[in-house]
Formats: C-alpha cells, sequence, structure tokens
C-alpha cells in the first residue's frame, strides 16, 4: 500500500507538469518580438527625423551651390562684356588719335608749302584791299539791323499764332546768338592785315561755284567748311523743332535759313559765298532733324557736324599740287 501511494503521487506530479507546460508553451511567443518591435520604434523615427533634416540641407547646399555657379557665370560674363567694350573703345581712341596726328601732320605740310609759296607784296595788297571792303559792305549790312529786327519779330509772332512753341525758342536762340556775333564784330576794329595769314599765303586748291572757279588757300578752305558745319547744326536744330511742334517739312520757311550768316566774321570771303555754303549745309542738317536720323552728319561731343564725304561733295576742293 506504501509503495502505491508513492507512485500514484508521483503520477499526479507528472499530470501537473503535463497540464502546466503546455500551457506556459501556449503564451504568445510573439510578444517579447512586440516589444523589441515597440522599443525599435522610436529609434527609428528619430532616424528618420534625423534623415530629413540632413536632406533638407544638402537641398539647400545644392541650390546654394548652384547659384553660385549662375553668379559667377553672369559675373564672367559681364566681365567679358566690359572687356570687349574697353577694347572697342581702346580702339575707337587709337584711331582717332591716329587721325588727329595724321591731320596735324597734313597741316604741317601745308603749312611748310604755304610758307614756300608766299605771294607777293602786291598780291598781298590786293588782297587787304578786298578784304577792307569785304568788312564795310557787312557793316552796311549789319547796319540795317532795324529792319531785320522787325522781320525777325514778325517771324516770331506768326510762330506763336501757329503754336509752333520749339521753333520760336530755336529762333530766339538764334538772334541772341547773332547779338553775341555782331557785338564780337564791332569790337574788331582795328584788324592787323599785316600779320593776318590769310593775305599773304598762297592758294592750294581750286573750288567751282556758280559757273566760276575760285582759288583758296587753307584759312579760306577752313572758313567754307565751317560755313557748311555751322549751316548743318542750325539746319538739324530747325528740323528738330518742326517736328517737335508736328510741323510740315519746310526749312526755306525758317528765319536762320533766310538769315545764313551765323558764324560769318566779314573775313576771307563774300557774304553771299559764306550764305551759299551755309545753306547747302542747313538743308541737309534740317533733313536729318525733321527725320531724326543721322544722314548726313553726326552728333559728337556736345555737337553736330556734317559727315567729311558729303563736306567734300559740298565744295569739292580740287588740290593745285
Amino acid at each position: 500500500m506504501k509503495t502505491f501511494g508513492v507512485t500514484g503521487t508521483a503520477v499526479l506530479l507528472c499530470l501537473i507538469a503535463i497540464t502546466i507546460v503546455p500551457a506556459y508553451a501556449q503564451q504568445d511567443p510573439q510578444e517579447p518580438q512586440t516589444k523589441r518591435e515597440e522599443q525599435a520604434k522610436p529609434e527609428e523615427q528619430k532616424g528618420e527625423k534625423q534623415a530629413k533634416p540632413d536632406s533638407q540641407q544638402q537641398e539647400r547646399a545644392r541650390q546654394q551651390k548652384e547659384q553660385q555657379q549662375q553668379d559667377r557665370a553672369q559675373q564672367q560674363k559681364q566681365d567679358q562684356s566690359q572687356k570687349q567694350k574697353d577694347q572697342q573703345q581702346q580702339q575707337a581712341e587709337r584711331k582717332q588719335q591716329q587721325q588727329q596726328d595724321l591731320n596735324k601732320q597734313h597741316q604741317q605740310q601745308n603749312a611748310q608749302a604755304q610758307q614756300q609759296q608766299r605771294l607777293s607784296k602786291e598780291r598781298q595788297q590786293e588782297l587787304i584791299a578786298q578784304q577792307k571792303q569785304r568788312v564795310a559792305q557787312y557793316r552796311q549790312h549789319e547796319g540795317d539791323q532795324q529792319q531785320r529786327q522787325q522781320a525777325a519779330q514778325q517771324q516770331a509772332a506768326r510762330l506763336q499764332q501757329e503754336h509752333r512753341q520749339a521753333q520760336y525758342r530755336f529762333q530766339e536762340d538764334y538772334l541772341e546768338r547773332m547779338r553775341q556775333q555782331q557785338a564780337r564784330f564791332d569790337e574788331d576794329r582795328e584788324h592787323d592785315y599785316e600779320n593776318d595769314p590769310y593775305f599773304y599765303t598762297a592758294p592750294i586748291y581750286r573750288y567751282y561755284r556758280g559757273g566760276n572757279y575760285y582759288e583758296a588757300n587753307e584759312y579760306r578752305a577752313d572758313l567754307l567748311r565751317r560755313a557748311v558745319n555751322y549751316g548743318y547744326a542750325e539746319g538739324f536744330r530747325t528740323g528738330q523743332a518742326d517736328r517737335q511742334d508736328h510741323w510740315r517739312s519746310n526749312y526755306r520757311d525758317a528765319y536762320a535759313y533766310q538769315d545764313a550768316n551765323y558764324g560769318y566774321t566779314g573775313y576771307y570771303v563774300d557774304q553771299n559765298e559764306y550764305n551759299y555754303y551755309f545753306r547747302e549745309g542747313f538743308q541737309r542738317g534740317y533733313q536729318d532733324g525733321f527725320e531724326s536720323r543721322y544722314r548726313y552728319g553726326r552728333y559728337s561731343n556736345g555737337s553736330y557736324s556734317i559727315l567729311g564725304g558729303i563736306l567734300g561733295q559740298i565744295l569739292n576742293f580740287e588740290s593745285l599740287r
């Protein structure tokens, strides 16, 4: 019996063990794994948060680098453009300096040639006598100042009636400059004819006008060039004023064209000859000013001047040498 009791107890313990072990084994085997996953999530989220700022920072760095590259490319382009402009300006300055040197050389050569061919005393006295007569005629013309003022006043009144304010302002400016010119001429009462190189310098050009040939030395030729250039400048401003006033094109109607004396000093050429060449420049300047272009001339250093080729066609100087 005792042996049976011990045996029964052992069997009972085995049965209990068999019951407990499966129950323990039936616990969720994924529970530790779930806990591990839950513990890993904050680490992953932390890693994602760290990765996101790093990606944004890299994008900003990339954009900044691209912007810097673009800025450098733009700066290089600007530097290259400025370099080209500087080179062009230097070339233009060198060309201009070369032309000035060439002109100076020609002037020196002409002066030397003129000095070698100095006019005789008899010819000098003839030219001086002609000049004194020319001055007397010019003073007589300027003596009709009252009549000229009346014509200018009538012209000014008509311009105001036609509401041509730009043309009116230009005419008033022209009249003021003519008054200043007359004042300078009146002051020159004691001209030194004996030492004026015009009267002893031999002619070097020949030109044709009005069916006749004329000769000119460098001083006479220079005055005729100035007549054309003065005419071009005054014509340009006159045409520009008519365009601003929305007026029809008519250079002959302008007071400056009718007067044609701006720049004339009373010396070296007759007044009607100066007027002729002044008007030749005036009508071309008027066309450029009215049409807002530079076909016959140019604008440089604050002044208008006719192109050299056009000037040569108008004067048509032929060298005597």
